[in-house]
């Protein structure tokens, strides 16, 4: 049964290959893969479901190669990264090079990015890197990041909504301008529609909108990313600031409401207490928007291309948005899982303060 199954993704992939015709990606035998990778010598990191190297095309132009685990979900999620990069062009979105389907081998091979990812620069890990990134670096990468989502939502002749964005999926180049990655967990539709039907809820809890997994906030659409995006402007300014917000799950503590607290207070929100008056506003401004963007029910929170304006507007233009009214996480997991029509798992994600979900 299991190898019938198997038979039947690759011939899913095949097709979906064929169907698309030529996808202006080279399409690359395993040997080749492994010749670029110096038998995957180089590890830049690993996720759940994939392991990333660090390669060289023939000419030498350096590469990541992401090797998909071996699991029921790794085709569909192949299908839907190349389907969902391939239809983009933007300075905020990695940009797809190539791909390997051979067997049970799912190889993407992405533009290297000598940076790495976000998260290695917030959370606990931000004192390991001999780089520290300013405020001002922190409040470019979320304005194109936010620039990147605005042009999925509404830039390509498709509407993609990616559905996993947080700090692991997001690369910075040489100079800190930040790309988006991974889209194996996106959906398509068309413009003038929002709302898309999921089957599955899969995530990392802390990032997931609440929408996704408790289908009585309201549907699943382009406000979901906003939900995730104003999640990761909170956590980059937590980080930034070394708040301790790794808040044991089986507390009734949230996050945000700890962010929101510190806000009334009017802490110092320069790097390291500093009284910087530029630091401090940037601060606000991230967090007033990714306050904004974490409302409880999708129509409360703005779009992307509103997210923009608030992030370039002066402090005192802004408005404090209301305090959004939600559960814990553990609280909306139990909540949820009374729901669910099968078991849910939840696996720690490395580094983070949040949890991956994975419903099966």
């Amino acid at each position: 049964m299991g190898l019938c199954k198997a038979s039947k993704v690759d011939q899913n992939i095949e097709a979906f290959i064929r169907n698309h015709g030529p996808l202006a990606l080279t399409r690359y035998k395993f040997a080749g893969v492994k010749k670029m990778t110096n038998s995957f010598k180089d590890k830049l990191g690993q996720g759940g479901y994939d392991s990333v190297y660090k390669g060289k095309l023939p000419n030498g132009y350096p590469v990541a190669v992401k090797l998909l685990k071996a699991s029921k979900e790794n085709g569909e999620d192949f299908i839907n990264d190349v389907a969902s990069i391939s239809r983009t062009s933007h300075v905020n979105v990695v940009t797809l090079l190539g791909f390997c389907f051979e067997g049970k081998q799912k190889v993407l091979i992405y533009e290297f990015m000598s940076n790495g990812s976000l998260d290695k620069f917030i959370h606990n890990n931000a004192n390991k890197n001999s780089l520290c990134l300013t405020w001002e670096n922190l409040y470019q990468i979320a304005i194109g990041i936010a620039r990147g989502l605005e042009y999925l939502h509404r830039g390509c002749n498709t509407r993609i909504l990616h559905l996993d964005i947080k700090p692991h999926n997001i690369l910075l180049d040489e100079i800190f301008c930040p790309k988006i990655l991974d889209f194996g967990l996106a959906k398509l539709c068309p413009k003038n529609e929002s709302i898309v039907s999921i089957s599955k809820a899969r995530g990392t809890i802390g990032y997931l909108a609440l929408e996704v997994w408790n289908r009585n906030i309201g549907g699943v659409s382009h406000k979901s990313d906003v939900y995730s995006y104003g999640m990761m402007l909170l956590d980059m300014v937590g980080g930034k600031k070394n708040m301790n917000f790794e808040i044991n799950c089986s507390t009734d503590k949230y996050f945000p409401d700890y962010i929101y607290v510190q806000f009334e207070q009017g802490s110092s929100w320069g790097c390291n207490g500093d009284n910087n008056v530029e630091e401090n506003d940037i601060a606000k401004i991230m967090t007033i928007v990714g306050l904004w963007s974490i409302q409880t029910f999708p129509s409360q929170r703005p779009t992307m291309s509103r997210m923009i304006e608030m992030l370039e507007r002066r402090l005192e233009l802004l408005e404090m948005p209301p305090k959004p009214v939600m559960p814990s996480p553990l609280r909306l997991e139990l909540e949820s899982s009374t729901t669910a029509t099968s078991t849910i798992e939840i696996l720690g994600f490395q580094s983070s303060p949040h949890k991956l979900l994975e419903e099966h």
